[in-house]
């Protein structure tokens, strides 16, 4: 098999994400885009007023369990604070049409001229191939997104892109965290576990100290986590299998790239990386484990 015809292995798949996840997660910090909340009329003293109805817009309006199912990990009392109004405030549609002006904006800001750029373009239409080979059956945010009409701007093309791919690989995890037996609050506490962030972070999701502490003493009935919190070797060994399922069901769309095409793409995509986390927008502490995991 030469290199060009050669399937991506689970660490390219992986280090394409890692590229791709903070083009994406731009939306939910930049001001550009809380200013178009704003304009709607969301509240933008945090980030969640607007971090739900952005994300849920593409299913349309739905209900909050309806967004808790598919987001999984935040606790539904969250879900629903910021989910039940939304559709007062603002329509989908009106919310789709403001994220794509808040990410132009945002984007303009951090990348200047670079969002006309050959490079970009190039980059644009690799992710884009590749989102387009995505398989979104049984993947609900990965389906709603990619009943979206595709952007015309080559930079609106690849924020599209990395989120339908963000969307695609987020449904499989959650798929990889129910075979694992980890409901919602647990997949949380096992993630904290192994050092993916800290307990502070994760609970920013919404669930209550109560609930933590039950989810962790269930983990401890089932040998995965010690009574200090921190993961046994069978727990590390669980959550390692989490995350080797995730890559494989994240990885069929990436192989409509050869392997030359992921390494371009690879290329591309690391000035626009760092100038995204050098703009000082994303946090340095996520949910996600990127690099830790």
């Amino acid at each position: 098999m030469t290199n060009t015809e050669a399937h991506l292995e689970p660490d390219r798949v992986r280090q394409l994400w890692h590229l791709l996840e903070p083009l994406h997660a731009v939306l939910y910090y930049a001001p550009e885009a809380f200013e178009e909340a704003a304009a709607l009329g969301f509240g933008t003293g945090e980030r969640w007023p607007s971090y739900f109805p952005y994300r849920a817009a593409p299913l349309g309006v739905v209900g909050a369990e309806q967004v808790s199912s598919a987001f999984y990990s935040f606790s539904p009392r969250m879900v629903a604070e910021h989910i039940d109004p939304a559709w007062k405030i603002a329509s989908p549609e009106a919310l789709l049409e403001a994220r794509a002006r808040g990410i132009d904006r945002a984007y303009r800001a951090i990348l200047g001229d670079r969002v006309d750029s050959p490079e970009l373009a190039e980059a644009a239409a690799l992710a884009r191939r590749a989102a387009e080979a995505a398989d979104s059956a049984g993947r609900p945010l990965a389906a709603a997104n990619a009943a979206l009409d595709w952007p015309q701007a080559s930079h609106l093309q690849l924020w599209h892109a990395a989120t339908l791919l963000r969307e695609h690989r987020g449904d499989g995890h959650i798929a990889a965290l129910m075979v694992a037996g980890l409901d919602p609050v647990e997949s949380l506490v096992s993630f904290a576990a192994i050092g993916a962030a800290s307990v502070a972070r994760f609970e920013s999701r919404g669930w209550t100290p109560a609930e933590w502490a039950s989810a962790r003493e269930r983990l401890i009935v089932r040998g995965l986590v010690d009574v200090g919190g921190a993961a046994t070797e069978a727990g590390r060994e669980l959550r390692g299998t989490v995350e080797e399922h995730t890559d494989r069901l994240a990885a069929a769309p990436w192989q409509s790239l050869t392997a030359d095409e992921a390494g371009r793409l690879v290329e591309l995509l690391g000035e626009f990386w760092v100038a995204v986390l050098s703009s000082g927008l994303l946090p340095s502490e996520t949910t996600l484990g990127i690099g830790k995991v």
